[in-house]
């Protein structure tokens, strides 16, 4: 089982090993897309979390029990490729680098894996082409 969550880190938790402790005692396989921690500081940390059902849901009980919140990610972006010109003024905005332009054919490509759903895409598409879907 493969999801996406936002841990958002109380001050006094940013210190803590939390993501040693996943990997360590659950066999939890991290992969962190994006961070914003500093010591002593709210932090903010959004990660996908591959294993068994029922080691995720004893990793998610002790991120709760260690006083840090952790949100499931329920939704992703679809991009209506057909329609899309290929500009490129999403790539301008996409700074996980989901989308790119093909330098061999001048296309877009969407690497839906990299998208951390920021939604940056959405609004810089002149024609609209991409929307946000809730849920798996």
């Amino acid at each position: 089982m493969k999801k996406r969550y936002i841990l958002t880190f109380p001050p006094d938790a940013t210190n803590k090993a939390i993501i040693w402790e996943l990997i360590k005692k659950y066999d939890i396989k991290i992969n962190i897309i994006k961070a914003n921690i500093n010591s002593g500081e709210e932090g903010s940390l959004l990660l996908e979390m591959e294993a068994s059902k029922k080691n995720l849901v004893e990793g998610l009980d002790y991120i709760s029990e260690s006083g840090i919140s952790c949100l499931p990610v329920d939704k992703s972006v679809k991009l209506d490729i057909e329609k899309c010109i290929h500009c490129g003024s999403c790539t301008a905005v996409c700074f996980a680098l989901a989308l790119t332009i093909n330098k061999d054919d001048a296309r877009l490509n969407f690497d839906t894996e990299k998208c951390i759903v920021c939604e940056l895409c959405t609004t810089a598409c002149p024609l609209d082409l991409f929307t946000i879907h809730f849920g798996d």
